[in-house]
């Protein structure tokens, strides 16, 4: 191969005598000069953080998932205390397999019920609903006049005249299809939650709470007795739950990678230093979560893994090549600073540009999203230091094993055989840095990226399954949805459109009349199961009025009539100062589409009806929070894309100083990025909370890959050399580790696409197939690219044919490795 000569290059140096200590930058002295006092420290802060992280907790709250200052749910916090019962709520509902609610047993077992969960920390207590609950009420016609009273009167026995007592109270409380079950098989105890419980001042345990209520589930479901149960509260409670299996699949992920790095190196002290800095990093950042107060929560509760597989990568490339200058015959020590000096700017870029991958997601309003950005942020700044200091550092005293070094030489120099002749893969490799090659490859890209964009089109924001996209079809949360769903007409998925109104006027007709008409363009939506709302209950009430004749089912224009029906309507309906209307809209799912149709609707009516004194307001419910926080990450998706690809053009940019490199580094991921849209796409994946982040992700981690390959090459181009001499001295000197860890990495991640956590199983997808396809743009995209980028670097491919270079001694190249850094720093 012809020898392009560094104007600094690096000799191999096997006696520290002969190595001047004060080489390098200020950095690597500082470290390098001071190497027990680095180790010390980073052992002391390792205790330190260690210790702190047995303090660090796991759980959730509900307003840390919602976007609290969207329009929609600053409408729905100011108007909280009218909307009791509408966002954070668990449904209880009690089963009779065998008859009816109208069994004497099942209502001891009904109340039974009631009165435990009664008792439940962080229930609202006066906003409780059941049968048992005084609240539920009927009212009737009687030849007396208007009529009411607790469903569950004082004097119920169980004796067959109180069974038809409740019957007919039941059928006149208008709580079929919503409390009751259409069939009469089951009925509900609904538990509104506050966010902190007021015994103990302290934030609802998610965890506890939910194994409340499996404790609750096991005591009581026996016999005919079956019990379902839906909320936040019970998914949050099952994803803590399932934190057992979650931490299975990140060991064996972390078993996988320590292996394959093991039969990479077939050198356990480098494998071990490189897993321990890269668990040393995780153990930092749990350390500093509670020091800050920070906690995790399922949805965070992937970082530290990510933290770790971010620090393999990187590990695993000062690990090679420091095991590459030793097998080379130089020192250990020596070899450590040749790596720092080597990977330090690439490695720096690298783990800055995953910093902003996190750190975008810090513009979505929404709490729990910034809290995952600030602890994957905070786990970069620990992998600076843990994987670009301490790793050196620590092989700079143990160096690697006299097997490992030979063997990554042998590998090295057996890259050519005969002069010019290359291994079979890096053969194969070369030639994308040919016309040919490159040009075809091109084209398969474009077209990929034309249809993959062509399929992101028809990507959703949100759910596109019913019950909890969290867990799996068929876990038992979403089988107990699913019986909430078929059983009642008035579905857990509630949405709430406000009418809001001067003090005292939310009865008159005209408003009543304008809640009507909302309701009725609402009942038309193909996801919309039933409505509700005061103008309902006045409809109903006026037939009631006037002897039961359907003739009569219409808003009374008289505001005499209407005012007692305001009197004895569900509090639920309006407030107490009636400068408020609430229209209840029952949803069959919370699928992305179902809550687009009906904000779509409100909004609408709204525009056409609005007025100085009234205004229609969205939203509540939990369905009017998803579709606020829908909303929200649809902005935000664009917005951190743009922001994200902005920063790596920057970092990149401010590394090879070179707009050509950029586009090289950036064009791959920009595929990928477009190609993981069209697989979210294909296996039916939304826009949410939970897979947000590994879109931002995908981005920062995929640029390590084109970032060490770009360092090796830019420098051998800059020296003179052909698009592929550097384009092969890359592939020698880290391409390797780049596959290594590429295809490492997307096989450990493709592990957790068994996790009965669904969403855990989407994001093992999603980032095994980035780890992947960012391998195979670095590989095969990137000298494709370069060959049109760089006119020079052909030019001297074409010289080179010609034999117009001059041959270079073979073992020059042996330094010429060592000593690229040069023209890097």
């Amino acid at each position: 191969m012809n020898h392009v000569r560094a104007k600094d290059e690096h000799p191999v140096v096997r006696d520290l005598a002969q190595f001047d200590r004060n080489s390098g930058s200020l950095v690597e002295r500082l470290l390098f000069n001071h190497r027990l006092a680095v180790v010390t420290l980073c052992l002391l802060i390792t205790a330190v953080l260690g210790f702190q992280a047995t303090k660090l907790n796991l759980g959730a709250s509900f307003e840390k998932m919602i976007p609290a200052r969207h329009p929609y749910i600053a409408n729905y916090l100011a108007h909280k205390a009218d909307l009791a019962g509408l966002g954070n709520v668990v449904r209880i509902a009690v089963e009779n397999t065998q008859g009816t609610i109208y069994d004497a047993e099942y209502l001891e077992a009904l109340r039974k019920i009631n009165d435990e969960a009664f008792l439940l920390p962080g229930v609202d207590r006066p906003f409780m609903k059941s049968l048992w609950t005084p609240a539920v009420r009927w009212i009737g016609v009687t030849e007396d006049g208007l009529d009411g009273g607790p469903v569950i009167a004082d004097s119920y026995d169980g004796s067959p005249e109180a069974m038809r007592n409740l019957r007919a109270n039941v059928e006149r409380s208008g709580e079929i299809g919503s409390l009751v079950a259409s069939d009469a098989r089951s009925s509900i105890v609904l538990l509104p939650l506050m966010e902190r419980d007021d015994a103990t001042g302290k934030r609802i345990d998610y965890h506890q709470l939910g194994s409340q209520l499996e404790q609750l589930r096991a005591k009581h479901e026996h016999g005919n007795i079956r019990i379902h149960i839906t909320g936040f509260a019970k998914i949050v409670g099952d994803l803590i739950s399932g934190l057992q299996q979650v931490l299975l699949f990140f060991a064996l992920a972390v078993a996988i990678c320590t292996a394959v790095l093991f039969w990479y190196t077939r050198c356990w002290r480098s494998t071990f230093l490189v897993v321990c800095c890269s668990v040393v990093a995780v153990v930092w950042l749990l350390g500093v979560l509670p020091t800050i107060g920070f906690e995790l929560d399922p949805y965070s509760i992937l970082v530290p893994f990510l933290v770790f597989a971010i620090g393999m990568s990187h590990g695993a490339q000062k690990m090679n090549g420091i095991m590459q200058d030793i097998g080379r015959g130089t020192h250990r020590l020596i070899a450590a600073r040749y790596t720092f000096r080597r990977l330090i700017l690439a490695g720096l870029t690298a783990l800055l540009a995953d910093a902003v991958g996190f750190a975008v997601l810090l513009i979505i309003d929404i709490r729990v999203i910034q809290e995952l950005a600030i602890t994957a942020s905070i786990g970069m700044a620990a992998l600076i230091f843990t994987n670009l200091v301490l790793l050196p550092v620590l092989l700079s005293y143990t160096g690697v094993s006299a097997r490992a070094a030979q063997r990554s030489l042998k590998a090295e120099l057996g890259g050519e055989a005969a002069g010019e002749r290359k291994a079979g893969f890096w053969s194969l490799l070369d030639r994308f840095t040919q016309r040919k090659w490159a040009g075809v490859t091109l084209a398969v890209a474009a077209a990929l990226g034309v249809a993959g964009f062509a399929a992101s089109l028809h990507l959703k924001i949100g759910d596109l399954d019913p019950g909890a996209a969290e867990l799996r079809q068929d876990s038992r949360y979403n089988r107990d949805n699913a019986f909430m769903t078929g059983s009642y007409a008035a579905s857990s998925d509630i949405f709430v459109a406000m009418v809001k109104t001067a003090p005292g006027e939310c009865s008159n007709y005209a408003n009543l009349v304008k809640a009507d008409a909302l309701e009725w363009e609402l009942q038309q939506l193909p996801g919309v199961e039933s409505t509700n709302s005061l103008a309902a209950v006045a409809k109903k009430m006026s037939v009631g009025m006037n002897e039961g004749s359907l003739l009569w089912y219409e808003i009374p224009r008289s505001q005499s009539m209407i005012n007692p029906i305001v009197s004895r309507a569900p509090r639920e309906v309006l407030n107490q100062s009636c400068d408020l209307l609430s229209v209840y809209v029952y949803l069959k799912d919370h699928k992305a589409d179902t809550l687009t149709a009906v904000v779509n609707t409100v909004e609408s009516f709204a525009r056409r009806n609005d007025s100085q004194d009234v205004k229609i307001l969205q939203a509540a419910g939990n369905s009017g929070i998803e579709a606020a926080t829908n909303i929200v990450v649809k902005k935000a998706n664009t917005q951190m894309l743009l922001l994200v690809y902005a920063a790596v053009v920057m970092l990149a940019f401010i590394t090879f100083r070179s707009w050509r490199g950029v586009v090289c580094a950036v064009v791959p991921l920009m595929l990928t990025s477009v190609l993981c849209e069209a697989l979210m796409v294909g296996l039916g994946i939304g826009v949410k909370v939970a897979t947000l982040p590994v879109i931002a992700l995908g981005v920062g981690i995929g640029v390590d890959y084109a970032l060490y390959m770009l360092t090796v090459m830019l420098s051998f181009l800059r020296k003179g050399a052909s698009l592929s001499q550097a384009y092969y001295q890359a592939l020698l000197f880290t391409g390797r580790v780049v596959v290594l860890t590429g295809v490492t990495l997307g096989l450990a991640v493709a592990t957790w696409s068994f996790s009965p956590i669904k969403f855990q199983a989407d994001m093992g997808i999603l980032l095994a197939f980035m780890f992947l396809w960012n391998m195979v743009g670095a590989l095969l995209l990137l000298p494709a690219l370069s060959y049109f980028l760089f006119p020079e670097a052909r030019q001297a491919l074409a010289a080179q044919e010609d034999g117009r270079q001059e041959a270079a001694p073979s073992q020059d190249r042996q330094s010429q490795q060592a000593g690229f850094a040069g023209t890097v720093n």
